[in-house]
């Protein structure tokens, strides 16, 4: 199937260890920048009790949320540690610096 990518901006929009929210018709999604240059976008919601992971310190691979410290990763969208509960991963395509996600997947999760 393919994938509907939309683009969402630039690289440098995004701080390093940092993120920036993406409005959609589904709700927020947080797209995330690590230490290592990589992006991942996730649910802007920790599955514990709705905080904004995007305002969340951004860590490795994860992001702890602010409200609570769950962490959750940013590669699964699953909460770390003892915690349970996950929250939806987004594709992001990154070229040259351009970002993408795709919607379909939001389309498709949210039947």
């Amino acid at each position: 199937m393919d994938m509907n990518w939309i683009a969402i901006g630039d690289i440098s929009d995004i701080p390093l260890r940092g993120a920036r929210c993406v409005k959609t018709p589904q709700g927020k999604i947080a797209v995330f920048r690590t230490a290592e240059n990589e992006v991942f976008a996730i649910e802007d919601h920790c599955p514990h009790k709705g905080g904004p992971l995007s305002q969340g310190i951004v860590h490795a691979k994860s992001v702890t949320c602010p409200l609570h410290n769950w962490v959750i990763s940013l590669e699964t969208g699953r909460a770390l540690g003892a915690d349970e509960g996950e929250v939806r991963t987004i594709p992001v395509l990154n070229e040259d610096g351009r970002l993408f996600i795709a919607l379909e997947s939001l389309m498709m999760a949210a039947e």
